[in-house]
């Protein structure tokens, strides 16, 4: 299914190219790893609670890890047990001043999600991460938690390495987000936690609202209004966190890789196991039925406070849509993969209203448009999208090798392009899968066996 082809160096790096082809179709049943939004998240309230939390399913990538370890160096104890991770919590309003930087490596969500932490409490965190992250701006973030009292000190362009100093105690706010942002919104929400009296965040368009779920899981009361088409969510601080015990669902980001392999690969048939389907996450999956995915849904029920479900997915020929710009908060990560199964649709695709995939881990409008048509497909380029020529149904003519520009999304997604190629899809490294999807390797051979 892959195969390392060559090790080469450029300058004083190594970089292993990679090779994925077809062996045939998908079948069997898999589980991917837990949804990565829930696990930050679960880590970061189960060190704010007073006492013990005990969380199962947790997604063990390096991106969840990097919060573990922000969070030990804060007062926390996050320990391993079994299959299961213990969090002795520290309490709402007495996180440690860390002795050293916090590494995000390449985690955008634990840096914002921990500024706003750090936001309400009379601490100084200096963030880090590595070169991608190092890119990504923190504006949205530094913005509003700046009106609450926090101090910062950022690079040029308000990127990483960054140093806060957080007020306690702060000030609440109501704030409007400028852009659907659910991580722009939790980091307000989490500053609120620690902030006497109501803390606001209106959302023009609806976002993920795993931490509004999460927080009613932990004893916080979260008042969620719905007027003129606006979701207003308050919290009133500072709040007392009770420990509970959490599941954590499978990540429906990392099951739509295998939904479109196996919606594109003729002949496969395969269950993907546990999948979280919040209805602010899930919308890969209707775009695809919209496309003509054959997508079938076991066993709806909820699993801690999410709703959850076993996908059983078939080989199916797609068509091209216009794909309507307001589902784009609830599928942002997954429109790299999207695009692959619009390369193998009848007909053209056009998407627009996605400039923030220019601010991710790398552009991914444009690292998609040149990855893309290195394996043979037809795609334009705009300032806020992609139009791609399907080739329907036919393999793509494979190639490379890709630039992943050290984006997992990027790198997963031109795997599954190899899995419908006639010739594979080379890309330039497999290692940042490891930040989101450490099993994805496996999860192809065994999927493909």
């Amino acid at each position: 299914m892959c195969a390392v082809k060559a090790r080469r160096s450029y300058g004083y790096a190594f970089v292993t190219l990679h090779r994925f082809t077809s062996k045939g179709p998908l079948t069997g049943r898999i589980r991917v790893p837990g949804d990565k939004s829930i696990s930050h998240r679960a880590l970061m309230f189960g060190a704010l609670a007073v006492g013990r939390s005990r969380i199962s399913g947790l997604l063990e990538g390096e991106d969840v890890l990097a919060t573990a370890a922000a969070l030990r160096a804060m007062g926390a104890s996050i320990e391993k047990d079994g299959d299961d991770w213990i969090v002795d919590g520290v309490g709402v309003g007495t996180l440690l001043q860390p002795d050293g930087a916090l590494d995000m490596g390449n985690s955008g969500t634990s840096t914002r999600l921990l500024m706003g932490l750090v936001a309400s409490h009379g601490i100084t965190a200096t963030f880090t991460g590595d070169a991608s992250l190092s890119k990504r701006p923190m504006g949205r973030v530094i913005d509003p938690l700046s009106t609450m009292g926090a101090s910062f000190s950022p690079s040029p362009g308000g990127t990483l390495p960054l140093v806060m100093e957080g007020m306690q105690p702060a000030v609440p706010i109501s704030y409007r987000l400028p852009v659907a942002s659910a991580q722009v919104k939790s980091a307000v929400l989490l500053a609120g936690l620690n902030t006497p009296g109501t803390t606001t965040v209106i959302e023009p368009v609806p976002t993920r609202d795993h931490t509004e779920r999460m927080l009613r899981g932990f004893g916080v009361e979260v008042q969620v209004e719905e007027k003129d088409g606006e979701r207003i969510i308050k919290v009133t601080g500072p709040c007392d966190l009770t420990p509970c015990d959490i599941t954590v669902p499978g990540d429906p980001s990392s099951a739509a890789f295998f939904a479109v392999a196996a919606s594109i690969v003729p002949g496969s048939d395969i269950v993907i196991e546990n999948v979280g389907l919040n209805p602010t996450r899930d919308g890969i999956y209707r775009v695809l039925e919209q496309m003509g995915a054959d997508i079938q849904y076991i066993d709806r029920r909820e699993v801690g406070g999410e709703p959850v479900a076993d996908l059983r997915v078939r080989h199916a020929q797609h068509k091209g849509i216009e794909v309507d710009p307001e589902i784009a908060p609830s599928m942002i990560d997954e429109f790299p993969v999207l695009f692959v199964a619009a390369a193998m649709a009848e007909g053209t695709t056009v998407t627009s209203g996605l400039e923030e995939l220019r601010v991710k881990e790398s552009d991914r409008l444009s690292a998609m448009a040149a990855a893309l048509k290195l394996a043979g497909a037809a795609v334009e380029e705009r300032d806020d999208g992609l139009v791609i020529q399907g080739s329907g149904g036919k393999p793509l003519a494979g190639g490379g090798p890709v630039t992943t520009h050290l984006d997992h999304r990027i790198a997963m997604s031109m795997a599954v392009a190899g899995l419908a190629s006639a010739e594979g899809v080379e890309i330039d490294s497999t290692e940042p899968i490891a930040t989101s999807f450490p099993n994805f390797m496996d999860l192809i051979e065994e999927a493909s066996a």
